[in-house]
């Protein structure tokens, strides 16, 4: 679980700790969660990392030298930042808006960690410039430098009062900038087993800017999903979104390096070419992923699609050891399944 980073009426920052997960240090993933209550508002930033995000409610974004999107969010939308992109988000609901910010540390201040920069407050950029300095920038006189720097007293997050107007978001900045990921096209549909919307390049093109692929999976009560690897090298970091279950990660030389029972809010991460497998609860497990490359290529070690079914009956008996009837029995099993598998009857 993530650690309260600052906050306050209008909500709160968390962020996963590298020193608490050492993985993210090793693999250059960020992790961080904004929880905004009804009316707050996040204050204009930028951030050291490019990212990807999940998140409901309201958006600004200004691209690198262009005009701020105001963008409507709901439920399951995925959003690409790129470096160097300024946000602020909004929260007009009865709901808590969360967003949750994975993404590629590789060149920020600190390895694992995003460092955020504020554009106002009290730990704002401007707040360490001389008047003078900002007074030529902005061209403006001594006294509403003054103002403008030190009126705004709280940090991060502040709750706006409910008469306070903000940009209405607009349907057409919405295309090319967010994806639905649970109205997109499912990339897998697997009949009582689950579902699968792959973020990338060709229905998410900002993805290849930030140079990160993203998944979100929805396992259905019971089922499985099949163990498997990601075979270009790539990390993978899991959020779960909704629900629960086992999960269970296998390194080298065979050993078992995690199991454990995984609940909405937990982050884990899969090192590169180690193979994970997920069962969930009654009441199924929904994630959201995070690759470190924008078009993720995956391995699976069972069903039909399986590097198994791809080698010869007399490979897989000399390598199992085993007579030719175990050998039989094992490949005429999983022959239409692929990926999710339904609870046994």
């Amino acid at each position: 679980m993530p650690n309260k980073v600052y906050g306050g009426d209008g909500g709160d920052y968390y962020a996963w700790c590298p020193n608490q997960l050492p993985m993210l240090r090793e693999g250059n993933i960020g992790a961080a969660k904004l929880a905004l209550r009804k009316n707050g508002f996040a204050l204009p930033r930028y951030s050291d990392s490019a990212k990807l995000l999940t998140c409901s409610g309201v958006a600004g974004i200004v691209l690198p030298e262009k005009e701020e999107k105001v963008i409507p969010i709901k439920k399951g939308d995925a959003i690409a930042l790129p470096f160097g992109v300024v946000t602020w988000w909004y929260n007009k609901e009865d709901t808590e808006l969360v967003v949750l910010f994975l993404g590629d540390t590789s060149k920020a201040h600190k390895s694992g960690s995003f460092t955020d920069f504020f554009l106002t407050g009290p730990n704002g950029i401007f707040t360490g410039f001389s008047t003078e300095f900002v007074g030529r920038a902005w061209d403006l006189e001594e006294n509403v430098v003054k103002t403008l720097v030190g009126s705004q007293s709280k940090t991060g997050i502040v709750k706006l009062d409910p008469s306070c107007k903000m940009p209405e978001p607009k349907i057409e900045h919405y295309n090319g900038m967010a994806l639905n990921c649970e109205e997109a096209p499912l990339d897998v549909d697997i009949k009582d087993g689950g579902k699968v919307v792959v973020l990338n390049t060709k229905n998410l093109p900002l993805v290849g800017e930030v140079g990160l692929g993203a998944d979100l999976v929805r396992l259905n009560g019971n089922a499985m999903c099949s163990p498997g690897f990601s075979c270009d090298s790539a990390l993978q970091v899991t959020y779960i979104v909704r629900g629960s279950g086992r999960v269970q990660v296998v390194g080298v030389d065979g050993k078992r390096v995690l199991e454990t029972t995984i609940e909405a809010g937990n982050l884990f991460i899969v090192p590169r070419f180690f193979v994970v497998s997920k069962i969930s609860n009654p009441e199924g497990m929904d994630w959201f992923s995070i690759i470190t490359t924008p078009n993720p290529v995956f391995t699976h070690l069972a069903g039909r699609t399986s590097v198994w079914k791809a080698l010869s009956p007399e490979v897989l008996q000399a390598a199992f050891n085993v007579p030719a009837e175990v050998e039989q029995k094992f490949s005429s099993m999983r022959l239409a399944e692929e990926i999710f598998f339904p609870p046994p009857n």
